[in-house]
């Protein structure tokens, strides 16, 4: 079994498409023609706020990457981060504090079970008049400015006038690790990556424009933020101002102005601790041995981009 790729991306699929799926897409290439007009037309008003961009993530012991996650996120500009403790057990506060007593970090406490994208809402509810921009980002995953050394400055263009952006992950694997000494950085170990971006991403909100948190499309709002202009709802779009709806997202070049990188797996040892300590979103944790080699059988490239600011990170990391 292996995922489906097209000229542009690896797909989130292993099956072939149907006739049925082939008919729907006609249908639905005719609506992207339809939100590409829409988004023609729409502007919104640019408020400044406390933050220009911050990040909301919710973590579940997950002590031993927060410091590097915070600082690199940082370093590359998010100016704010709204964590949610969802009943972790380990030292997360250790390493949280100074942050907190910093304010840099916001921490929330919550306790419910399987309600990741309830706390991506209430973020939003309590936190949008702060922050121009939230980005919904877990603690595995690491943003990546290529064409600029800030993520606000791929933003910014987009300011009044679209509603949410996506960026596409670039999925990383063991790098051949079975375990590793966790003194290591994660973005320094990790290497081994897919050869194309994959169509999943994550999105950043554009807190200027209302969504509909009911929408049935934004049951997974972090991957696909649909938010609303005069009472229509629109998808994202990419850092290249295309609309990304279905399996149309399309992009002109192969490095993208900006990337997540996922690290998915890390260790072979991780991995399988990450499934037994429970998931923020699924009931029954569906990441099992098959869908680990699913996509550790695409990991045959290489990507260094977070290279360029490792230097800065590990200066970083011995401060605090």
């Amino acid at each position: 079994m292996k995922k489906k790729q097209n000229k542009f991306f690896i797909l989130d699929r292993t099956n072939e498409l149907t006739a049925k799926s082939r008919f729907i897409n006609v249908i639905c290439f005719f609506v992207l023609i339809f939100y590409k007009i829409v988004y023609v037309f729409c502007r919104a008003k640019d408020y400044p706020k406390k933050y220009n961009v911050s990040v909301c993530a919710i973590f579940k012991n997950e002590a031993a990457y927060l410091k590097e996650w915070i600082e690199f996120n940082h370093l590359i500009g998010i100016e704010h981060f709204y964590l949610y403790n969802n009943n972790s057990d380990d030292d997360y506060m250790e390493v949280l504090d100074p942050y907190i007593k910093d304010g840099l970090v916001t921490l929330v406490q919550w306790p419910k079970n399987q309600a990741q994208i309830e706390s991506y809402n209430h973020c939003i509810s309590q936190y949008k008049d702060e922050s121009k921009w939230i980005g919904f980002i877990d603690i595995d995953e690491f943003i990546i400015p290529i064409a600029k050394n800030s993520i606000y400055e791929l933003l910014k263009p987009f300011n009044n006038k679209r509603g949410a952006v996506k960026l596409y992950w670039r999925m990383f694997g063991t790098s051949g690790r079975m375990k590793r000494d966790m003194n290591g950085l994660v973005t320094e170990d990790f290497t081994v990556c897919w050869p194309k971006y994959y169509i999943v991403g994550k999105c950043f909100y554009n807190t200027n424009f209302n969504y509909d948190k009911n929408y049935s499309k934004n049951r997974f709002l972090h991957h696909s933020f649909w938010t609303q202009y005069k009472g229509i709802n629109l998808p994202p779009v990419n850092l290249e101002g295309k609309v990304s709806f279905k399996e149309f997202d399309r992009i002109n070049t192969k490095e993208q102005p900006a990337q997540i990188n996922h690290y998915f797996t890390k260790t072979f040892e991780e991995y399988k601790f990450k499934r037994s300590r429970g998931d923020v979103f699924f009931k029954i944790n569906p990441h099992d041995e098959e869908y680990f080699f699913l996509h550790e059988n695409e990991n045959v490239s290489v990507d260094f981009t977070a290279y360029k600011y490792m230097i800065k990170l590990k200066e970083k990391m011995k401060r605090i």
